[in-house]
């Protein structure tokens, strides 16, 4: 049987590379998988595909098969995100939920669950006010799409049901231990009962009922701690968007912009 040369997706573009003299090399997110596209002539400023195929763009996209990459013939914008372009720290956030949808996405592996949760994220990032509530959101939804949900009713050592104390989150064994258990265990980092308490939420609420969630900033600043640990040591390496967005946070303050983001 003939195989067919050309195929539709949407997908959203999660990265962009120049390539040669006017193309450019997009890292895709679709329901079909993550996929590495080449859009030829796209910088050119006379080619149809510009104002397409932009960084963050959700995009109908009409791709050939190629020997090397496949070819982006034709695209059609479905959604901007346009919030995110007008706020540097959102922009920040989106870059952050990108590198992590590219990470724990695989090459031409079906996955509609994560393309669904980074869609209706970026969205969440260009209009909500607590953009980064939803990046707590949607890390925990990651990390049990892809098969890493870090376990918060049971301790992962003796097996007995957390309590409301100071417990402990290990890495290495992917959830909490209790106090007697953690107390003992190399790298494990204590955590207090309100950011046990917001993982929980977090985990087993749907978005209707986060909306309305108000975090106090230590709080959220723990909990981002301990998700963030967990997915490094997950991806067995570090994120390059958390140095940025760090870094971005801390010139804010300086410049004595509130920044509860």
């Amino acid at each position: 049987m003939r195989q067919e040369r050309l195929y539709r997706t949407e997908g959203i573009v999660l990265r962009e590379m120049d390539y040669a003299e006017a193309d450019r090399i997009l890292t895709v997110l679709s329901p079909l998988g993550k996929r590495s596209l080449i859009a030829k002539g796209i910088r050119r400023p006379t080619s149809r595909k510009v104002g397409h195929l932009g960084l963050f763009y959700r995009a109908q996209m009409l791709v050939a098969k190629g020997a090397n990459l496949d070819i982006v013939t034709q695209a059609e914008s479905l959604e901007e995100f346009e919030g995110l372009r007008s706020d540097l720290m959102r922009f920040t956030y989106a870059c952050y939920v990108g590198e992590l949808a590219e990470r724990l996405a695989q090459e031409d592996e079906e996955n509609p669950p994560l393309y669904e949760l980074t869609m209706h994220t970026l969205r969440r990032l260009a209009a909500e006010p607590d953009p980064r509530l939803w990046v707590r959101y949607f890390e925990l939804r990651l990390l049990s799409i892809s098969g890493y949900q870090p376990e918060l009713f049971e301790c992962l050592s003796c097996h007995e049901p957390i309590r409301p104390a100071p417990n402990y989150f290990s890495a290495e064994h992917g959830g909490l231990l209790c106090t007697r258990c953690g107390a003992n265990v190399p790298r494990a980092i204590s955590v207090s009962v309100n950011a046990q308490k917001v993982l929980r939420y977090l985990q087993r609420h749907e978005p209707a009922e986060i909306e309305s969630l108000r975090l106090a900033q230590a709080t959220h600043n723990e909990v981002e701690m301990v998700l963030l640990r967990y997915l490094e040591y997950t991806l067995e390496r570090e994120l390059k968007s958390v140095s940025f967005l760090h870094r971005l946070r801390h010139e804010l303050r300086e410049a004595g912009q509130d920044q509860s983001a």
